[in-house]
């Protein structure tokens, strides 16, 4: 989605023509759109404002990368991703379902362990201060479901690749119902 409300954005959608098709839900912040297309964390902003001032629900995306991961930076970007992404909108973040999305583990067959993915969801919560969803995203499978759900702190999943095979995509559904 586009910040914009309307205009000539070629390539890009707008979110009144989402709603207008019926859209409820806007994938915010995606690590590919961070990282393929160059949006930061400024573009996201406007994009999460626009979302929520038109009546979208933004599930805002946000993660480190392997490099990071290993430096030891997961809270210093996902604080970063956080701060700079919800600037002046802090008071209707219980509009925002979030999810924690470790870009080293999507599309590469890696997972977070439940317990790495738990521990970033719990530092979200800190960092947020208020009642919010977190949704963690990145490389589910039916392999994975029974023990990523199993956490606490888990709300449940954003499904990438395994929603393009319906049989694996109904055992993760029918699970995490």
């Amino acid at each position: 989605m586009h910040w914009e409300r309307s205009g000539a954005y070629t390539g890009e959608i707008s979110g009144l023509f989402l709603k207008a098709l019926g859209c409820e839900y806007v994938v915010i912040g995606h690590s590919e759109r961070r990282h393929i297309m160059g949006e930061d964390d400024e573009i996201i902003n406007k994009k999460l404002k626009t979302a929520l001032d038109i009546g979208l629900i933004s599930i805002f995306c946000i993660g480190e990368t392997e490099k990071e991961r290993e430096e030891e930076k997961t809270e210093h970007v996902i604080s970063r991703q956080l701060q700079n992404g919800l600037k002046d909108i802090e008071d209707e973040v219980h509009k925002i379902i979030f999810a924690y999305e470790p870009v080293w583990a999507i599309g590469t067959g890696k997972t977070a362990t439940p317990k790495q993915a738990a521990e970033v969801h719990r530092f979200i919560r800190t960092r947020v201060k208020k009642p919010i969803t977190v949704l963690y995203g990145g490389s589910v499978k039916p392999e994975n479901i029974d023990s990523l759900i199993a956490e606490k702190e888990i709300d449940g999943v954003l499904v990438g690749g395994a929603s393009l095979n319906p049989e694996s995509f109904a055992r993760i559904v029918k699970f995490s119902s």
